[in-house]
């Protein structure tokens, strides 16, 4: 649990305050003048803090060295592309192992998409075999005009 003092409590209460974090695992977040200055977590809890901030770290190292010399905004939509493919390959092995739920059974949604300043929806991607032989006959007439 987390519980919000200010400054003169947690000074008046330190005792307390450090029992119900070192046995009770609570988190203090300590406010001067109504605005978070510090928090007192439990060491089991900052040390894991501590970890995923060096991880996190690392990653972003290891992201800057890869996309050096290619723009932001190219690198960023790499980044977000693998992150959702990834996203959906664990979802489907979990699925697969029954993690998961199956997923209902989806419809044609349209996609928006952006076209400079103005999101266009259109229909989405047919995947099905029946529903790219409902549209192949059209694209065949429009090539042939």
């Amino acid at each position: 649990m987390i519980t919000e003092t200010s400054a003169v409590a947690f000074r008046q209460n330190l005792g307390e305050m450090l029992n119900r974090v070192q046995y009770r695992h609570d988190s203090i977040l300590i406010k001067k003048d109504g605005k978070p200055v510090a928090a007192l977590v439990d060491a089991r809890l900052f040390e894991r803090i501590r970890l995923m901030q060096a991880q996190f770290d690392a990653m972003c190292d290891r992201l800057a060295r890869t996309f050096d010399g290619v723009p932001e905004e190219a690198a960023l939509s790499e980044i977000a592309h693998a992150t959702a493919e990834a996203r959906r390959e664990t979802a489907e092995a979990w699925r697969a192992a029954g993690r998961l739920p199956p997923l209902p059974a989806q419809q044609e949604t349209p996609r928006r998409r952006e076209v400079g300043k103005a999101a266009v929806t259109s229909p989405s991607i047919p995947s099905s075999k029946a529903a790219k032989e409902r549209i192949e006959p059209k694209r065949r007439a429009r090539v042939a005009r």
